[in-house]
Parts: C-alpha cells; sequence; structure tokens
C-alpha cells in the first residue's frame, strides 16, 4: 500500500467552489480530481491541457490601454461609433 501525504494549495473561493460543483456532478471529490491530474502530469511528463498566455496582458497591449486612460483623464479621448454596438 502507497502512503498518501497532504498537499496544501491556495485557490480564490469561486473557482473552488465551481470546481467542487463539477466534481460533484461526475462523482469525484476534489481530492479524487487532484490525484487523476497529478498522475497523468506524472505519466505523461506534460500539463495534460493547452497552456497559452491571454493576449490582453500582453505588454503591447497595457501601454495601449494606459495611453487611451491617460487621454480620458486628461479629457481627450475620442469615441467613436461600431457598427455592432447598438442604441
Amino acid at each position: 500500500m502507497s502512503r498518501t501525504v497532504n498537499v496544501n494549495f491556495k485557490m480564490d473561493v469561486e473557482t473552488k467552489q465551481r470546481m467542487e460543483q463539477v466534481c460533484a456532478d461526475i462523482g469525484l471529490s476534489m481530492s479524487a480530481a487532484f490525484n487523476i491530474f497529478a498522475k497523468k502530469v506524472g505519466n505523461e511528463r506534460r500539463i495534460p491541457f493547452e497552456l497559452s498566455a491571454d493576449p490582453f496582458y500582453e505588454d503591447s497591449n497595457i501601454k495601449y490601454l494606459e495611453q487611451k486612460m491617460a487621454a480620458y483623464r486628461a479629457g481627450t479621448l475620442k469615441f467613436e461609433e461600431h457598427d455592432l454596438i447598438e442604441d
């Protein structure tokens, strides 16, 4: 019989609640779900799903947003109508 250890980590409340609900819906405990994840990582030596950076947080976009906010605060930001926005 293998030994078990406790692993502790933090996550935000909403994420935990959503995960608990999904686990309950498929009949797993969170502990079982994390064990499945850990075994898959260990066996495959990779994260078992695709990871990508959110382009929203790229330096170029942050700089653009900061410039727009500065223009807004200065009262010089120009707003334009867009065809997809309805009144």
